[in-house]
């Protein structure tokens, strides 16, 4: 049975993360071929691919027939499935779900939003827009006359650990952590990596429906092991970077304020954190949930403390990353 991944907005660090680890061992030994499907062929993180012998593609978006032949001449047989961070979003993932069925694609994973399901479509319209493509791409499951959906796995992934490299100048120069979340509120940030993991043993693993049996299916949410309030997250950056770090609870119009200081992301992306953040508030992301992680990966997740040790050097450096890019 072969396995030849394509995955979609390649140019952005989700899905350049997953790429660059089923390109590498244990996950490039069970995979045939991995296809990175971009936007823009001539961005950094397709050329690093190329040179791990990624099949770069470049992918545009806008008309569908173009899209359907375009992954039919990858010969995938498996899609992972990552909404760009893009104005234009939630059009060009649906474009992709129908695209991929008309291409007859039988296996896809879903790179979507933990905390969608709370999202109010009045008051976060950007997280809510992720229900809306799960439903997309669950939909073919119901449908016999379709390949696509035969094998689905849907990933919400939590608020990604790396956002919080926005606020790397602060931490630098002052020594605070300032985010839009309240005092009492929790949220648990997962890192990247570890979505990356989860979804590179999804794509790899193989059962006689396509997906292997154990993931064929799922809903996995995906966030981080730890509950933190805002305190307790700079509690955990002053133990792994040596210094002390605070909390400041700040306005979500200081916070947009910031984003737009500090971020090259777009308007949508910015929007994407603050709706997130405001779910925060809400406090509608009072829980984790790592099972998903521990069944598929066999491991745990990162703690708040590594993921800080991690990136210590960044905090000298700002840098940030992006989410569905």
């Amino acid at each position: 049975m072969t396995r030849n991944v394509c995955i979609t907005a390649a140019e952005g660090q989700t899905g350049f993360a997953i790429a660059e680890l089923l390109l590498s061992e244990p996950f490039s030994g069970k995979v045939d071929s991995v296809t990175a499907l971009t936007m823009d062929p001539s961005h950094q993180k397709p050329k690093e691919l190329a040179a791990m012998n990624a099949k770069v593609v470049h992918h545009v978006p806008g008309r569908e027939r173009e899209v359907v032949k375009t992954l039919k001449q990858t010969g995938c047989d498996t899609i992972c499935l990552i909404p760009p961070a893009n104005a234009e979003k939630f059009d060009i993932a649906a474009e992709l779900v129908r695209a991929a069925k008309k291409a007859g694609v039988p296996n896809v994973c879903l790179i979507s939003s933990a905390g969608c399901d709370y999202a109010d479509p009045k008051k976060q319209p950007r997280l809510r827009e992720f229900i809306d493509l799960e439903a997309l791409t669950l939909a073919a499951k119901g449908d016999p006359s379709t390949a696509l959906g035969h094998s689905p796995v849907v990933i919400r992934a939590g608020f990604y650990a790396e956002n919080l490299l926005l606020y790397a100048p602060q931490a630098q120069s002052e020594g605070i952590i300032p985010l839009p979340i309240g005092k009492n509120n929790k949220f648990a940030p997962v890192a990247l990596g570890d979505i990356a993991q989860v979804a590179a043993h999804v794509l790899a693993g193989k059962g006689k429906h396509g997906f292997d049996d154990r993931h064929r299916g799922q809903m996995m949410v995906v966030t981080g092991p730890m509950l933190c309030t805002g305190d307790e997250l700079a509690a955990a950056a002053t133990k792994a970077l040596g210094k002390q770090m605070q909390y400041e609870d700040i306005s979500e119009s200081e916070a947009r304020k910031v984003l737009r200081a500090q971020s090259e992301s777009d308007q949508a992306e910015q929007q994407y954190l603050l709706e997130y953040y405001s779910l925060v508030r809400e406090g509608k992301t009072n829980y984790i949930s790592t099972t998903a992680f521990h069944d598929v990966t066999g491991a745990h997740p990162t703690e708040p403390d590594q993921f800080f040790k991690m990136y210590a050097g960044e905090f000298q450096t700002a840098k940030r990353v992006k989410r569905h890019h």
